[in-house]
């Protein structure tokens, strides 16, 4: 398969149209595409996929705790917040933005009797970045620091809608300013692209009037790459692109990058798991460059994410998309990746990812053609590790109105947690 060319996102999308043009060169329409998509995205060999075979248990080591605590102290991990989506099955606008008072206003009808009128109208984006400020200070008192001195060793990074970096991305760096310096503080404005179609006698190529959509996280891993496309939140509270010798420069200084998504309520009370970030910091010297969770599926609501297997033709576990199982039921996916994935020493993977970007699966939105990459296929490409926990947790993420009561539940948690209020009116400025 043609190899993309990520120097920039022009070459990027140059590089999808041949891509286009090699991988449906017998589809004539996107409807035909429609009916093929399952087929021409399926995992090769997926017939012969069986359980997993190494997969770690995260309880079976000893001194995680430790590892993970010293590498949040010495300033070594970088956390990605990734923001991009639109919330569309949610239909309130970009997650990041939801404050309670959106939440409760959407689900008024189906919470009787429950009374959330004195949550804090922060919104959930802001909460996701002030969570691990309140650890990280808390960690500090716990061995005898500085809070602040420690605090302002933090790294972060925030991913959102290319139109969302001005109005939503950069008021929250500016807030976090306050605590972190800015030249800490990064951001990347994930871009959209137009739909694919081919006129009649035509080749593939971009449909202008199309709606543009973002080509999924893993684009979103590939853009990291790109030339200019991380931002630094400047000394005025402006933004300086860095060059991508600057960021590679960063990804080569730290112990893990963690990167998980803005949707997932269990980080509103606990951001920072010391023994998983030791657990990615001891692999990571062990030459991994990405560490996956695994979860069991909700066996009464299963849904069909990706799904960990051994590959016999690799000789080795895998995760594989949702996109590529073809008609593989829910019901028999196991075992899920987490919102979270650890990539202990980052220039690993993404000089790796550089070289020719991923795997590109096509989805049809609209009568036009989409590649919608994912993330979690980095595990090709980089020796990665599969671990759980003897007492997994199912994901507990915000996808759509019946999630609202849970999350309003989590924020309640996260307000009731000492110190938070306070640390939200510092960062907000209050």
């Amino acid at each position: 398969m043609t190899p993309l060319d990520l120097r920039n996102q022009d070459a990027y999308f140059e590089s999808c149209l041949r891509l286009a043009g090699e991988l449906l060169a017998d589809f004539w329409s996107p409807e035909e595409v429609l009916k093929a998509e399952a087929r021409i995205n399926a995992y090769p060999g997926l017939e012969a996929l069986g359980p997993p075979k190494s997969v770690r248990v995260l309880e079976d080591f000893t001194g995680l705790e430790e590892l993970g605590r010293r590498a949040v102290l010495d300033g070594r991990v970088m956390l990605e917040h990734s923001a991009a989506g639109e919330a569309t099955r949610l239909g309130l606008g970009p997650k990041f933005s939801l404050t309670p008072q959106a939440l409760i206003r959407e689900a008024a009808s189906f919470l009787p009797g429950d009374d959330f009128s004195d949550l804090l109208p922060v919104s959930l984006g802001l909460r996701h970045l002030i969570q691990p400020v309140l650890e990280t200070r808390r960690l500090a008192v716990e061995s005898g620091l500085d809070p602040a001195e420690v605090v302002a060793r933090q790294r972060v990074l925030l991913v959102t809608g290319e139109n969302h970096v001005e109005p939503m991305g950069l008021p929250a760096l500016r807030a976090l300013a306050r605590l972190i310096p800015p030249e800490r503080l990064w951001i990347m404005g994930q871009k959209a692209f137009h739909g694919l179609w081919r006129p009649k006698g035509g080749e593939w190529t971009m449909d202008p009037n199309s709606p543009k959509r973002l080509h999924n996280h893993g684009q979103m891993a590939m853009q990291k790459t790109m030339e200019g496309q991380i931002k630094k939140l400047s000394a005025s509270g402006g933004l300086m692109a860095l060059s991508s010798s600057e960021v590679a420069e960063v990804w080569g200084e730290l112990e893990d990058l963690v990167s998980f998504n803005i949707e997932d309520l269990d980080y509103l009370s606990r951001a920072i798991d010391f023994e998983c970030l030791g657990l990615a910091v001891r692999l990571g010297r062990s030459g991994y460059g990405m560490v996956m969770e695994l979860v069991p599926n909700n066996l009464h609501r299963p849904v069909k994410g990706g799904m960990c297997a051994f590959d016999p033709a690799l000789d080795r576990d895998v995760m594989v998309e949702s996109f590529r199982l073809m008609d593989l039921a829910p019901k028999d996916v196991l075992f899920l990746n987490k919102n979270f994935n650890h990539y202990p020493r980052p220039a690993r993977v993404f000089g790796r990812l550089r070289e020719g970007g991923l795997f590109m699966p096509v989805r049809v939105f609209d009568s036009r053609v989409y590649f919608q990459p994912v993330q979690g296929d980095l595990n090709f490409l980089i020796r990665t590790a599969f671990f759980t926990r003897r007492e997994a947790k199912r994901l507990n993420p915000l996808k759509t109105a019946a999630d609202i009561p849970a999350a309003l539940e989590a924020m309640r948690r996260q307000d009731a947690q000492p110190g938070f209020r306070e640390l939200a009116e510092e960062i907000q400025g209050r």
